[in-house]
């Protein structure tokens, strides 16, 4: 997997990384201080490997090594149902890492799985944070409320997110950006909660309803 960026590197496990290539000779000595493979290259050649703003730098990674329910270290967790947009993912990823949440549980099927733009996207909070990879929601909502977990689930049939009590232990799940949480796990949750609109527009971006959501989840810890 090709993953590019300053910020990427700095965050980066270093021994994820196979091979650097560069184009940027100020970057060379950082990447020799960390005894890190590259080979110093025109700028044409990155920007033929990659299509966004490369920055100098990009990295030849190994792919994502997923997490299991087994992995979850944190009383705050997210469920994506069936997300598609990886600026979507990059940028719930980056609000978990900055929140403290350390877990983000993900379908195996018909679902965003960690690639270069959510590394972009993220600015290497994906270092930070477990993406948890499962087979079936349903099933992870049920292993989490044995664990002790409350499930809350965004939808726009829910309670104003405000006037919810969070339990200490709790997964709040973001649907997909056009249809929403799908209906089993919605009838599976907790508790349905939403974000009241007082505009023309009904609906938020993912990212965006994650990130209110988070932060008002977290407003009493």
């Amino acid at each position: 997997m090709l993953v590019y960026g300053r910020n990427v590197l700095k965050e980066l496990d270093k021994s994820k990384i196979r091979k650097i290539y560069v184009s940027s000779k100020e970057l060379i000595p950082l990447l020799q201080k960390e005894n890190l493979k590259y080979e110093y290259v025109p700028k044409e050649r990155l920007d033929h490997l990659v299509s966004g703003n490369h920055q100098g730098i990009v990295m030849d990674i190994y792919e994502y090594d997923y997490y299991t329910l087994n992995d979850i270290d944190s009383d705050f967790i997210v469920m994506l149902d069936h997300l598609e947009d990886p600026h979507n993912f990059g940028a719930i990823i980056r609000t978990c890492e900055a929140a403290g949440i350390k877990n983000i549980i993900i379908p195996k099927d018909r679902s965003i799985t960690v690639n270069d733009t959510v590394y972009k996207v993220s600015a290497g909070a994906t270092s930070y944070v477990k993406v948890i990879m499962v087979s079936n929601l349903v099933n992870a909502i049920n292993k989490l409320k044995e664990m002790g977990y409350f499930i809350y689930a965004a939808d726009m049939d829910g309670i104003d997110y405000k006037e919810v009590s969070y339990n200490q232990k709790k997964a709040l799940i973001i649907g997909n950006e056009g249809k929403g949480i799908s209906r089993l796990v919605k009838e599976n949750a907790d508790e349905v909660i939403k974000i009241n609109m007082k505009g023309h527009i009904n609906s938020l971006n993912a990212s965006v309803s994650a990130g209110i959501l988070i932060y008002g989840m977290l407003r009493n810890d």
